[in-house]
């Protein structure tokens, strides 16, 4: 059974920096997609950022674009997320997912903000940034 776990949560201030991991656990995921997603009280779950598979582009949304930085550590089966310069409105619970088919190549951003392209995700992980 796949299961992706996430971990690094927290409370911050206002500024302050917080690393998330996400570690599958059941399957190698080195070659797979993963994407971090983010859904605050009220609102709809929405993309953060994404990683194609090995060796692969990433993608951001603009509102965390320069400052938060996903990356993949293949040889632990885990993948980052790296928020620095955090807001108040960044507060969310942050969820981790991934997608086992195969993606081509000529597929951009947009594809990889697509809730619905993600096969797995985990259960979440609360950042709470203050004022």
């Amino acid at each position: 059974q796949v299961q992706l776990v996430e971990s690094g949560g927290g409370l911050v201030q206002a500024g302050g920096s917080l690393r998330l991991s996400c570690a599958p656990s059941g399957r190698t995921f080195s070659s797979y997609a993963m994407g971090w997603f983010r859904q605050a009280p009220g609102k709809e779950r929405e993309f953060v950022a994404a990683s194609r598979g090995t060796g692969g582009t990433l993608y951001y949304a603009d509102s965390v674009k320069g400052r938060f930085t996903i990356s993949r550590d293949n040889a632990k089966n885990t993948v980052y997320l790296q928020m620095n310069s955090l807001k108040p409105e960044d507060t969310a619970v942050y969820y981790c997912a991934a997608t086992s088919r195969p993606i081509p190549s000529y597929h951009s951003a947009g594809y990889y903000a697509t809730k619905s392209i993600y096969d797995y995700w985990g259960s979440g992980t609360q950042v709470t940034v203050s004022s």
